[in-house]
């Protein structure tokens, strides 16, 4: 049977909501500072994140986006209309679209990208601790304050 939750531990877990929070909120606004949506944001990332050699089909990238298909379609639509992707058939069955990241993608996605790590650099230490001690919770070992 499950322990019941301590006020210490919701303290934690609001506190590590708090610093995800503040963290993405930078992202959202770091995005659209740079000129393109949060959800842009994530789609540049995932499309250039993606394992070397392989290209994004848009499906795959609507699970990572976890958006629906036809909604990831009208993404990639309006980042080709402002050229920061460009979509291409597969070679050897066309009902496969690739994504791939134009100049322009790289560019927006790089310098965001600088922002995320010098923010990461600053918050991690923080997020870091929060999340070592809330997987301690409920550990016979866990110290006192954590639980």
């Amino acid at each position: 049977m499950a322990q019941p939750i301590s006020k210490a531990e919701y303290e934690k877990l609001a506190s590590f909501r708090y610093a995800l929070r503040q963290f993405l909120h930078f992202s959202e606004t770091a995005a659209r500072e740079a000129g393109i949506t949060p959800r842009q944001h994530q789609a540049l990332l995932a499309i250039a994140g993606h394992p070397a050699g392989e290209q994004m089909m848009m499906s795959a990238l609507a699970e990572h986006l976890q958006l629906r298909h036809h909604t990831t379609v009208e993404l990639i639509d309006r980042m080709a209309a402002q050229e920061l992707v460009v979509r291409e058939p597969g070679v050897e069955d066309r009902r496969y679209v690739f994504v791939s990241l134009t100049p322009r993608g790289h560019d927006v996605l790089a310098r965001l990208s600088v922002a995320h790590r010098e923010e990461l650099k600053r918050i991690g230490p923080q997020l870091n601790l929060l999340l070592q001690e809330l997987s301690m919770i409920g550990e016979p070992d866990a110290p006192a304050n954590i639980a």
